[in-house]
């Protein structure tokens, strides 16, 4: 049985194929059509998944979306009208949209796949209980959901056993612990559904100044988790904007104009806004477990994205293990919503494998064999090196140990925002310049933003302060203290962005200002290629840890296909590119076309 599950008309539209309960392929419309955050109807990525499995529209059983767009409708309409008239203009610019489009989904889908079979609609936040619990390792679990908003619901939590998830409390807008994150991320002049990764990066660098503040003026907390927004500071539910005047006068001043220089004070509001979500956590950690008494969570919904969140949640030892879905946002949706159908509406049986989960790494994108490499590379006159199986690891290593910057493009595209070992950029994790380097002249992004550590599975509590894998990025742990630096004392009272300057550890380039690092652990069996790289980096060079940050420059999705890896390989300073087992260096090559204001492509956010 074939279902294809969508997700669309939001942000980061995607679809996923699930085969008799399996997990089949999943990828993000993003990736083939080079729009960050793509909401459109995900053809391109409707048709690799079916592509990739040899299907055709009319193979297909069932196609669930993944949310109800009537209900959703009806929070716009009962919002607009409780804010009116002030909500007029918002209200002008949104509806167009829905009565031509969003509203008739269900003929849409007909439309756009030439499909004629059973269509399903769970909630939103069934689509994320399901795509956290139904791949997870767990037989039983509790979940909790977090994010933006869904039709009304912005949080919920509750049990998933078997083949079944049931929701037992839900938060509802406009009282949002994702839109709050948003609104910060609005007012410190970063794009919201995108830029909210910077304000967690950016949070080191600050104090909480402003936490008290955002918990007496802002929120109302209660000691399980719950809350209330004290609307009459945002504007989301009825403008144009998240935030207001009186935002602005408690704050002190307006929003950052995009692209300005960053103060200490906007460090501080980030610090304070992610301690705050941090705390929202936690308190909700501990009364799920208190209510449900199941002993595993599952996570999702965008704010599963924090990762510094899910760590605590994690080292505070509230349940005895989590898994987090590594797609946790609005394109994992279409992913949960299929199996929602498998199990839940088809009554499938499920049961776990041992202690794996059932997303394969979340490498369910497209793949190009050395075949496919080889041809794009002959028809287009590049030049490159073949290497064996065998020399690819220690190749690779030795360009890494002598602090070359490498593009690596291998295997099946990752499904979800992260980079892991797919479609990476990789660099030598004990180099104090490489993540300057890799910022400004590779990614061409805000320097104080952090990279991510790869590191062998079997090594990571060597070098970190978790014991458990965590193999899609999504939980922060701070460096052992063996692995630390010492700093001076006129080194600890720098501040802001100063702190850069500060090698805080034996591998200072994935070690963040405040001893943290967000850790992805590196398993052979779900990447036995990018495994045998590392572990040649380890034997020779004595270090089980890269830096591995995702192949794209800003702006830009995830590279996808050779011809995405190549150009962006050409327009960075990147010194190396591997793609399958070919070998290209940046001073053999020749020159693309003169294109010198390529980054106007792009939409900097």
């Amino acid at each position: 049985m074939n279902i294809l599950g969508i997700s669309a008309f939001y942000h980061d539209s995607a679809a996923c194929l699930v085969r008799d309960g399996e997990i089949v392929s999943a990828a993000q419309e993003e990736r083939f059509t080079r729009k960050k955050h793509d909401f459109s109807f995900p053809h391109k990525a409707v048709e690799y998944c079916l592509r990739n499995s040899g299907l055709k529209v009319a193979d297909l059983d069932f196609v669930a979306f993944y949310d109800k767009p009537f209900i959703k409708f009806e929070r716009l309409l009962e919002t607009y009208l409780a804010y009116a008239p002030q909500g007029i203009n918002s209200f002008i610019k949104a509806m167009p949209l829905w009565i031509k489009q969003k509203l008739w989904m269900k003929e849409i889908i007909k439309k756009e796949l030439s499909y004629s079979g059973k269509i399903i609609f769970p909630q939103h936040h069934q689509s994320h209980a399901s795509s956290a619990f139904f791949p997870s390792p767990y037989q039983q679990a509790a979940f909790l959901t977090i994010d933006g908003v869904g039709e009304w619901a912005t949080a919920s939590f509750g049990v998933g056993k078997d083949n079944k998830i049931e929701i037992h409390k839900e938060i509802h807008f406009p009282h949002s612990l994702g839109l709050l994150y948003s609104a910060f991320t609005y007012y410190l002049g970063f794009r919201v559904n995108s830029g909210e990764y910077k304000v967690m990066g950016l949070a080191p660098y600050g104090e909480p100044k402003y936490k008290d503040m955002i918990l007496s003026h802002l929120m109302d907390l209660k000691d399980d988790g719950s809350f209330r927004l004290n609307m009459k500071y945002f504007n989301y539910c009825a403008g144009l904007t998240m935030t207001n005047k009186k935002f602005d006068k408690l704050f002190g001043g307006p929003p950052r104009v995009r692209e300005s220089r960053l103060e200490q004070k906007h460090m501080d509001l980030a610090c304070s806004v992610q301690e705050v979500t941090q705390e929202v956590m936690l308190r909700m950690a501990k009364f799920v477990r208190a209510q449900t008494g199941v002993n595993k969570l599952c996570l999702a919904g965008g704010v599963a994205l924090n990762c510094v969140s899910n760590g605590k949640v994690l080292r505070e030892g509230i349940f005895d293990d989590i898994w987090i879905q590594p797609a946790a946002g609005d394109a994992g949706g279409a992913l949960g919503a299929a199996l929602f159908v498998w199990y839940q509406y088809l009554e499938n049986k499920r049961q776990v494998k041992g202690d794996k989960d059932s997303q394969y790494g979340s490498y369910l994108g497209p793949k190009f064999d050395n075949n496919d490499i080889e041809n794009y590379l002959n028809d287009n006159n590049i030049a490159y090196t073949r290497l064996s199986d065998e020399e690819l690891p220690e190749k690779t290593a030795d360009l890494i140990a002598a602090q070359k910057v490498i593009g690596w493009f291998q295997g099946r595209m990752e499904f979800g925002p992260r980079a892991l070992g797919g479609r990476s950029i990789i660099g030598d994790a004990r180099s104090s310049k490489m993540q300057e380097i890799m910022n400004l002249k590779i990614k061409f992004r805000e320097s104080f933003r952090p990279f991510a550590p790869s590191v062998l599975r079997e090594e990571v509590s060597r070098y970190f302060k978790i014991d458990k894998e965590s193999p899609y990025m999504l939980l922060v742990a701070p460096v052992n203290d063996n692995i630390r630096c010492a700093v001076t004392p006129r080194q600890e009272q720098l501040t802001g962005i100063k702190k850069l300057q500060v090698a805080r550890s034996k591998i200072p380039a994935i070690t963040h200002v405040d001893y943290s690092a967000r850790v992805q652990t590196v398993d052979k069996d779900d990447n036995p290629r990018y495994y045998n790289m590392i572990k040649k980096f380890n034997d020779k060079y004595g270090c089980p840890v890269i830096i591995n940050t995702s192949f794209n420059v800003r702006g830009e999705p995830i590279v996808c296909a050779p011809q995405d890896a190549y150009r962006c390989f050409m327009r960075t300073n990147m010194d190396y590119l591997v793609m399958g087992n070919f070998l290209l260096e940046k001073k053999e090559q020749k020159p693309l076309d003169k294109d010198t204001d390529w980054l106007k492509e792009f939409e900097l956010d």
